[in-house]
């Protein structure tokens, strides 16, 4: 999907590009493909970098076009996978300006929607780069809300029984925020360096950049709670389970014990030797009587050391 947006109190689209304009593109197709590598012309190399789904944030400048990456989170229709990051790159040149993601995301038309609402005018490329990053910190939150929902939900279920569905369930939230976490480091990093880019440092926004280093220290720090909570809560679980193991086991062992008892007594008595009840008619009435009493004596010992 192909959009042209410029500046008129806050960012608005228009229906073809012009001069110093932004260019929009999400999950291009090979029509728009060929639009950014033959009429912009834009880095092969730098389109295929974001192409890549494992692409780190960063920044890199070749003949005269600056690169740079950063990532942002989707909400996935993979059930394994319900939240993840994507590389989001933004490429300019003088006049030029293009943001490419090859997966659609809401942050693109947030962030338009958001700029009409506060009517924020794009000073140049960086200023756009930074209010990005902040829409994307902004996003972050939004889905961690939804990550935290999600643990509730798989704590409530675990409460009532501990299945491998909600244990399964917990996993991906893990692997979600572990995503999540080192996204949110990657762009950190990122917004150092914008921030001590030399040809743009004088123009920068200071409200902006102090914006940019709040939320996305706010999104470290969610992302970061909610990892440990997730964690210390799948260790307890854990522990619950190995500690039902253990009872069972126990209660098991403790059967087996009380069992064992009344066979003893069968097989001392079927042997082939000469034990004083062979000839009597109450000695088959004796031994079950033993075997009873010596059973319950047995229970009622397990249950005073609890095993049962």
């Amino acid at each position: 999907m192909k959009a042209f947006y410029t500046n008129n109190n806050g960012v608005i689209e228009i229906p073809k590009w012009n001069p110093d304009c932004w260019v929009s593109i999400q999950d291009p197709t090979d029509s728009e493909k060929k639009y950014l590598l033959e009429e912009l012309q834009i880095p092969e190399a730098f389109y295929n970098d974001i192409e890549d789904i494992d692409e780190r944030p960063r920044i890199e400048i070749e003949d005269g076009w600056t690169l740079i990456i950063m990532r942002v989170p989707i909400k996935s229709d993979d059930v394994k996978l319900p939240f993840q990051t994507i590389p989001l790159g933004v490429i300019f040149k003088e006049d030029i300006c293009v943001t490419i993601t090859f997966y659609k995301t809401e942050i693109i038309a947030d962030f338009v929607s958001y700029s009409q609402r506060k009517n924020i005018e794009i000073k140049d490329n960086p200023d756009l780069v930074l209010r990005l990053l902040l829409s994307s910190s902004v996003w972050y939150l939004k889905y961690l809300k939804q990550v935290n929902q999600k643990i509730k939900l798989a704590e409530d279920n675990l409460e009532k029984s501990i299945k491998n569905e909600e244990l399964q369930a917990l996993l991906q939230i893990e692997k979600c925020l572990v995503f999540f976490i080192t996204s949110l480091k990657a762009n950190d990093v990122l917004f150092q360096r914008v921030k001590n880019l030399k040809a743009h440092k004088a123009n920068y926004d200071l409200d902006l950049l102090e914006d940019v280093e709040i939320e996305l220290s706010q999104a470290q720090d969610t992302a970061n709670i909610y990892s440990n909570i997730l964690t210390g809560m799948m260790d307890a679980y854990a522990s619950v389970i190995s500690n039902n193991m253990n009872n069972i086991m126990k209660q098991m062992t403790s059967i087996s014990i009380i069992l064992m008892i009344p066979t003893l007594i069968a097989s001392l008595y079927g042997m082939n030797v000469p034990n004083g009840l062979e000839e009597s008619r109450y000695g088959i009435w004796i031994l079950l009587l033993v075997s009873i009493i010596l059973s319950v004596l047995g229970v009622l010992l397990f249950k005073r050391r609890r095993w049962f």
